[in-house]
């Protein structure tokens, strides 16, 4: 209430300033002369002129004389701005003469016929802080609280309580008053303001007014019922026995028709009772509200609060009975609601409703079948993950869930695709009794796959788990399907020179002069040339013409193993022959395509090597290639896939882990108290504390000094300037608050002294500071709102005005030190899979490589020195403990165990608005330089935007320096 009422009413002051503002001769001949709308004018650029510290007491009288009696609306607005921000005391301290004539307009317009006037005034009494003013008014303000209109008497409350809480003398009664007030008042926001003040003035009064009509509630306005919910709040967690008194009248208006009362009742109930009922009633009350609301970040703030409610252990039993209901969230469009939605639901998920869940999950993988948007495939990758995830956690419904998602093998997005098989990867391996479920539904989907990489994931499935004749069988002839006619590069040559089949032929074409690939001339017609086009050629040739030859080797290595899996089940020497020789056909056929020259790329070296090895392997058949083929490949998932599992327990592990900073026994320090033993060698306590105040010596981690909020004490001037200021910078996420502590150092009074701030970067100065008056020797505190509207670095600067009492001269100009607002403040460490981290810095355009120049000599030192400074971790893991030997982690983590002279990690963060930035740092320590060589290397920095790329590198060079700085001294 107290914001409402005090707030300035600078909004109708927007007028611009010419480059020479008008003369204070020019300004009293308008307001004396001039008509309405030439004085409200003049009257603007008069309070312009005072709010920029100008003087011109000699206006005072023109304005009262000439001003006030007139009746205009606009005019009367502005003429209780002016009152508000005009200087009303002479230098000596005492209130204007003149102000007597003010004082007795203000009691005329407080008994004014019109609503607007009266309320206007009563909202410029919130204001006004000298009570010579405000006592002859009383009566009139009293008055007002009868008055006809609810604009007057919703702003005589606000007055009496703003002169009550300033001024208690004034008006002692005012509690008794407004509780009568409230008792009779109709109006919801006149009841609203009185309530509002019976709790900050008389609490129990308002306590016995919300007894006595506790059964009304829920007919009460919103912004009342807001109210009640407040004073419910506090008055139980003060003196928690009326629990019992009010936890009904909280129930009930969880069924308010406001959302906002809704959600604060709900957030109020949730900490006054601990009782299932209540906690459970409470979720349902969340869950509607992200259902009917269509504000997105409204979904996301309500959604967090669900997610806290299921880290209390007590109240997680009773979410997950509303698991189901929690799922109806997904019908909202948004991404991320969708996204934490699934996370929460498969947190809660138990074997009692799983399968309702999986149910309702794959109907949403159906309705994403034939929807066509830019967020669907993402969405659909989410749906493939949470399924997996399933069952993961209960393999009992894995068998439900793999034919519905193998359906989307063929799906135009890849990642959705893969993540299809990656769970049928897995679940092939962990789930015997499902391998022919998975294989029967395999090769009946082959033929949809459209992607490279899935073609090779599903070739070694079918290659790895086939083990039937028919089976085997059934796969070669996908691959026979899948490549066409061959030997390839024959074929493609036959429809080159033309030559294909008579029926595909018809007379009367034109003919075309090609050159074939060994530089003859053939002939081909038009109508054959139409009909080879529209033919669809088949998914393998199509990735080998295309140069992609990795499928060929990927390919081999399936034939090979079907051809020694088939020699062992089958017992005819002459089909055994049969089926190795058609394999060994088809890599042959692939090694003379790509050194044909038909493909837009030849064939690689290892891709050679790689069919080579695997011709050599089927024609000598040896046991221990017999053993690395059909034994070893499927250990080696088996291992990944045990390592994936571990990774998993430890980071739930790590999470549900409670980190205790501070032990009960610790002792705790007292700056007071430091014995000097303690402080450095010739160090002086004042002289310590006072540096870090001013933010010239950043303090250790283990120095209790070091943890003080002075760390966040900026500068802005001289000891010796004639007045000294200092800001502590206090960042809360969107916001920045500047305290600014200004101290007159000089023995004169200053009057209008202003402080004035800009801003560079996307930051934006709120409200302007008010002009204030400083008594000799004395100190003030201003604040200062800053809005943040995205992650990078920005400078605040501005300077200090002030005037001298008695002088004469222009006004005194004291230069402010710039405030640099720090990046990091906003970018908080986060995590993503490999997948996400590579699609990521693929999409994301801008990119800043930062060169290594430090003299830190261990690799794993800089890179955690980097992760410190930059508060991004690192997503490569770290080694693992070699008493349980794992060899999968093992070999990832070897690059971050330092055993080696290089290092090359990836890292990744997330700022609080949702930008997302990567790092890239790959680092090697010369061997041939000695031991004492420093890092070598580059940090490449990927985001969305460039000031998010450009200030995460400046913070990395920024901190090499200070490095350098510290180890060279």
């Amino acid at each position: 209430m107290t914001s409402i009422a005090e707030q300035p009413c600078y909004t109708l002051i927007n007028v611009p300033m010419d480059a020479e503002p008008p003369s204070e001769m020019q300004l009293k001949q308008d307001l004396e002369k001039g008509d309405a709308a030439t004085k409200i004018e003049a009257l603007k650029k008069v309070i312009q002129m005072i709010l920029n510290g100008e003087k011109m007491p000699s206006l005072l009288m023109t304005i009262i004389r000439f001003v006030m009696p007139m009746q205009d609306h606009l005019l009367k607005k502005l003429l209780l701005v002016f009152w508000e921000v005009v200087p009303k005391y002479t230098p000596e301290g005492k209130l204007l003469q003149e102000f007597i004539l003010v004082c007795d307009a203000y009691r005329k317009d407080l008994q004014h016929p019109n609503e607007f006037i009266r309320g206007s005034t009563l909202r410029f009494l919130c204001k006004l802080k000298e009570p010579e003013l405000i006592e002859p008014l009383m009566p009139a303000i009293r008055q007002c609280l009868e008055h006809r209109h609810s604009y007057v008497r919703r702003n005589a409350v606000l007055a009496i309580y703003t002169i009550f809480r300033n001024f208690e003398f004034l008006i002692p009664d005012a509690p008794e008053l407004i509780h009568n007030f409230l008792e009779g008042e109709q109006d919801m926001s006149c009841k609203r303001n009185a309530f509002m003040m019976l709790i900050h003035a008389d609490q129990e009064r308002a306590l016995n007014y919300l007894s006595s009509c506790i059964d009304q509630v829920t007919s009460f306005g919103d912004i009342l019922q807001l109210v009640i919910v407040e004073l419910i709040y506090k008055v139980c967690h003060a003196n928690p026995g009326e629990r019992a008194r009010f936890i009904r009248c909280i129930y009930n208006l969880l069924n308010s028709s406001s959302p906002a009362v809704r959600y604060e009742a709900a957030g109020t109930l949730v900490t006054l009772s601990s009782a299932p009922t209540a906690i459970k009633a409470a979720a349902s009350c969340y869950i509607e509200l992200i259902v009917k609301e269509s504000d997105n970040n409204v979904k996301l703030i309500v959604l967090d609060r669900l997610i806290a409610l299921k880290e209390v252990p007590a109240h997680e039993k009773v979410l997950q009975e509303l698991v189901m209901d929690i799922l109806r969230v997904l019908s909202s469009p948004d991404q991320e609601v969708r996204k934490k939605t699934l996370n929460l639901a498969l947190d809660l998920v138990t074997s009692r409703n799983i399968e309702e869940m999986v149910l309702v999950l794959k109907k949403e993988v159906v309705k994403t079948n034939n929807v066509e948007h830019e967020d669907t495939g993402k969405y659909r990758q989410l749906l493939v993950r949470t399924l997996h995830q399933c069952s993961v956690k209960f393999p009992d419904v894995a068998s439900t869930i793999i034919p519905v998602l193998m359906e989307f093998l063929g799906d135009n997005n890849e990642l959705a695709a893969a993540d299809v098989l990656v769970f049928v990867r897995e679940a092939v391996q962990r789930f015997d009794q499902l391998r022919p479920l998975v294989i029967s539904k395999l090769l009946d989907v082959f033929s949809t796959i459209k992607a490279m990489k899935i073609h090779r994931a599903a070739l070694w499935i079918l290659g790895e788990y086939c083990t039937s004749s028919d089976d085997i069988q059934s796969v070669m002839t996908l691959i026979r399907q899948s490549l066409g006619e061959i030997p390839i590069v024959d074929d493609e040559m036959k429809k080159a020179a033309g030559e294909v089949k008579d029926d595909e032929l018809q007379s009367g074409g034109s003919v075309q002069r090609l050159v074939t690939a060994d530089g003859t001339y053939a002939t081909q017609s038009a109508f054959s040339t139409r009909t080879t086009v529209k033919k669809e050629v088949p998914p393998l040739r199509k990735d080998m013409m295309d140069g992609d030859f990795f499928i060929g080797a990927a390919l081999a290595t399936t034939l090979t193993k079907l051809a020694l899996k088939y020699t062992n089940i089958t017992q005819d020497k002459k089909r055994q022959n049969a089926f190795v020789a058609e394999a060994m056909l088809i890599m042959a056929t692939i090694i003379h395509l790509g050194k044909s020259g038909l493909p837009t790329k030849p064939i690689t070296d290892d891709d050679v090597d790689r069919i080579a090895v695997c011709l050599r392997v089927l024609a000598e058949k040896s046991d221990l290639m017999v053993e690395i083929f059909n034994t070893a490949c499927r250990g080696s998932l088996s291992l990944m896939l045990a390592a994936k599992i571990e990774e998993e327990k430890q980071l739930q592990a790590a999470a549900e882990r409670k980190i205790v900073k501070v032990h009960a026994d610790d002792p705790i320090s007292f700056v007071q108290l430091i014995n000097r033993s303690d402080q450095g060698a010739g160090e002086n306590l004042f002289e310590l504390t006072l540096s870090q105040a001013l933010g010239m010596n950043a303090k250790k981690d283990s120095d209790p000094l070091g943890s003080s909020k002075l760390n966040k004490v900026s500068q802005l001037t001289g000891f010796s300037d004639p007045v000294y200021a200092e800001a502590y910078v206090n960042v809360n996420q969107y916001d920045i608050v500047l305290d600014v502590l200004i101290v007159n150092q000089t023995a004169d009074c200053l009057q209008n002294l202003t402080l004035e701030l800009a801003t560079l970067g996307d930051l934006k100065l709120v409200e302007k500071p008010q002009p204030l008056t400083l008594a000799p020797h004395d100190f003030c505190n201003i604040k200062a709102n800053v809005k943040v509207t995205s992650t990078e670095n920005g400078i605040i600067f501005g300077n200090i005005v002030y005037d001298v009492t008695g002088a004469q001269s222009d006004r005194n100009v004291v230069v402010l030190n710039d405030i640099h607002i720090d990046i990091m403040d906003y970018i908080v460490p986060a995590s993503c899979t490999d997948t996400e981290f590579r699609q990521m810095w693929a999409e994301f355009e801008w990119e800043n490589k930062v060169t290594v120049n430090t003299n830190i000599l261990d690799l794993k030192e800089y890179l955690e020195h980097v992760m410190s400074c930059t508060n991004m971790k690192c997503l490569t893991p770290e080694k693992v403990d070699e008493s349980e030997f794992n060899p999968h982690l093992l070999i990832r983590s070897q690059a971050l165990s330092g055993d080696c002279g290089f290092m090359a990690a990836n890292m990744y963060a997330r700022s609080i608005f949702g930008e997302d930035v990567l790092a890239n740092l790959s680092i090697e320590k010369p061997l041939h330089l000695g031991k004492d060589a420093s890092v070598q290397g580059h940090v490449r920095i990927r985001a969305k935007s460039q000031g998010m790329a450009l200030s995460m590198g400046d913070k990395i060079n920024l901190s090499q320096k200070k490095v350098i700085k510290v180890l060279a001294g």
